[in-house]
């Protein structure tokens, strides 16, 4: 069993995906790192330095003191995070976009691949029923 699960653990697809996962999670931090610290702040000076996430829609507001016994905490629809989470979804999707174009920029257009060689006889069998 052990060494099912170690051929297991070894094949490239297990490898890869692994790395795949942590990168994609180092990527997140780093993207999410550039939305949240420099490109929010510059959305919220434009606006008039004002903050999304206090936006809220109260139903029902606080009643006591918080720590005190009978508190209740506030009721509110928090309309302003969500928005900040729609603005960060953009900026975020447009900075994955960007990344991409520039991997495919560096990397140059792959070439089509040529035909496997059952290809190459399926389209000769195609080509021939044709006439």
């Amino acid at each position: 069993m052990w060494k099912e699960f170690k051929d297991f653990i070894m094949t490239g697809n297990v490898l890869d995906f692994a790395i795949a996962v942590i990168l994609a999670g180092a990527v997140g931090v780093v993207v999410n790192g550039f939305v949240s610290d420099i490109i929010m702040p510059v959305v919220g000076h434009f606006s008039g330095g004002m903050d999304f996430s206090n936006l809220r829609y109260v139903l029902s507001p606080a009643t006591g003191a918080e720590g005190s016994e009978g508190f209740v905490a506030e009721n509110a629809i928090r309309w302003g995070a969500w928005l900040n989470t729609i603005i960060s979804l953009i900026i975020i999707g447009f900075v994955l976009f960007i990344m991409g174009k520039a991997k495919i920029k560096a990397m140059g257009a792959a070439p089509d691949p040529a035909p496997t060689a059952d290809q190459a006889l399926l389209a000769e069998i195609r080509d021939a029923l044709k006439k």
